[in-house]
This record gives structure tokens, sequence and C-alpha cells, in this order.
């Protein structure tokens, strides 16, 4: 093989790759994408009541205008499908928010200060390294009670350090581009530079780490309501219904826990898929 042709089945192996690749992201974002609709309009799109149970139909297979069937309780999987959206990502949607909120806060100051404040704030955040985000919100939960209050709160506080970390890294390059010396050289405040500069550099990270931090977010969630510690039954949620439908996997009826899972699977690796692409892209990959 000549080196010309070497070189032509080099470039026409990275074309496919980049339009695999092109493929796999608009496949995620359109999953998203609907995820997020479901989560908006999911309750109001539920062909039937999702809470209204009717024991006759009890692990009933798909029916004329039930397509997935009935849970154990007799009520339309489809429609607890639907409404559990909006509960199964407002949890992990607040998390993100509050430890995005916190970690770039903590980035952007400890990049800045430097000294000393960057060394406290380093170590702070390696002592909350050493809890596990789902213990502790178990701790909340057992604590204040079942509900998403506590194990958002407390999922948001674990979260914000790992956050804060990766987000340092790229304050601190910022930090010493030429444009913030010059921007320090014309009279601007600190919290101006921060504010219009320094941020929205770092913008593309920001959204690359926030799409991560959902994917695992909505994987703690959901194994803190299929522990029964976060929404409670009857309400909607697909951990819930993952766990209510635990004893019909025994039983030969797994629609309502099969459903549920795999809903949280598809949305998760969606999820993770697209913020691994994102955060390639911040990076110039």
């Amino acid at each position: 093989m000549t080196i010309a042709a070497s070189v032509l089945d080099g470039v026409r192996t990275r074309r496919r790759r980049v339009a695999g690749n092109t493929v796999v992201v608009w496949v995620c974002a359109a999953i998203v994408g609907l995820a997020l609709l479901l989560a908006v309009f999911g309750p109001a799109l539920a062909p039937h009541d999702p809470d209204a149970a009717d024991l006759t139909y009890a692990n009933v297979g798909p029916v004329a205008g039930h397509p997935l069937g009935f849970d154990s309780q007799g009520r339309d999987l489809l429609s607890r499908l639907l409404a559990g959206a909006r509960t199964s990502m407002a949890g992990p949607a607040l998390v993100v928010v509050l430890a995005m909120a916190g970690g770039t806060v903590l980035a952007v100051v400890s990049a800045w200060a430097g000294r000393w404040i960057d060394a406290t704030l380093s170590a702070v955040m390696d002592v909350l390294f050493a809890f596990p985000a789902v213990l502790l919100a178990v701790l909340a939960a057992a604590v204040f009670g079942p509900g998403l209050t506590a194990p958002t709160l407390v999922l948001a506080l674990a979260y914000t350090p790992y956050v804060a970390r990766v987000l340092r890294g790229a304050a601190l390059r910022e930090r010493a581009q030429p444009y913030i010396a010059a921007c320090e050289v014309q009279g601007l405040s600190a919290f101006t530079i921060c504010l219009r500069h320094l941020v929205p550099n770092i913008a593309p990270m920001m959204a690359a780490q926030g799409t991560l931090l959902f994917g695992y977010a909505m994987v703690d969630f959901a194994a803190i309501s299929f522990m029964g510690l976060g929404v409670q039954p009857p309400t909607s949620d697909w951990g819930v219904m993952v766990s209510t439908g635990q004893p019909g996997v025994l039983q030969g009826y797994p629609a309502e826990s099969l459903t549920a899972g795999l809903c949280i699977v598809v949305v998760v690796v969606a999820v993770n898929l697209l913020g691994e692409r994102l955060s390639q892209r911040s990076e110039g990959r």
C-alpha cells in the first residue's frame, strides 16, 4: 500500500468515526430532549389517572387502551411512567443547579484568590470527598424523613466538591490568560472580570459537568426511592416503580420494574454519552 493510499484510508476512517459520533450525539440529544418534555408535560399526556387502582386488573398484560398493561395494584403502567418522569427528573435537576452554582463559586474564588484561600478550600473539598453521596442522602432521609428535600440538599452538597475540583483547573487556566491581566490593567474589579469574562469562558466545561452530574444524580435518586427513602408511594416515580414491582418479578410479572428500570437506564446512558461528548469538545478533542 502506498503512502497516499494509507493517508486516504486514514482520512476515510476518521470521517466514518466522526459521522458515527455525530449520530450518537444526535440520538442522545433526542432522548434527553424527549425526557425533558415528558418531565414537563408527562402528567398531562397520561391517558389515565396514574394513581387510580383497580385490583381486578392487577398484573394484567396489555389490553385495548392500556398498551403496557397494569401494575400490581391495577394502575395503568403507561400513565405512571409518563407521570413519573417529572418526579424522577426534578430531584436530579435541582441537584445539578445547586451543585453547579456552589461548585462554580468555589472554583472561581479558589482560582482567583490563590494562596491560603485556595489551600483551605482544597482541604475542605478533600474532606467532603471522603463521604459517599448516596450514604449521606440515606442518612439525611432517615433523620429528616423521606421525600425529595433532604436527599436533594445532601446530594447537592456532596457533588459540589467534585464540580469545584474540575472547574478549578479550568478557572486556573483562564486566570493565567493575558486577557485577564489586560482587564486588571483597565481597572475592572475582580467580580466584574469573573462574571463577564472568566465564567463565560469556562461555560462549556460547566455544561459538560452538569450533564454528567445529572446522570449520576438520577441513579442516586432512583436508588434512594428504591430503598423507600425518597418519593413515597403511591406517587408516580420510576425508582418507586422499580421497588414496588420487585415482588412481581419473582411472581412472573416483571413489566412494572422492567419498564421503569429501562426508562432510567436509557435516560442515564444518553445523558452520560452526551456529557462525555460535551467534555471532549470543551477540551478541544
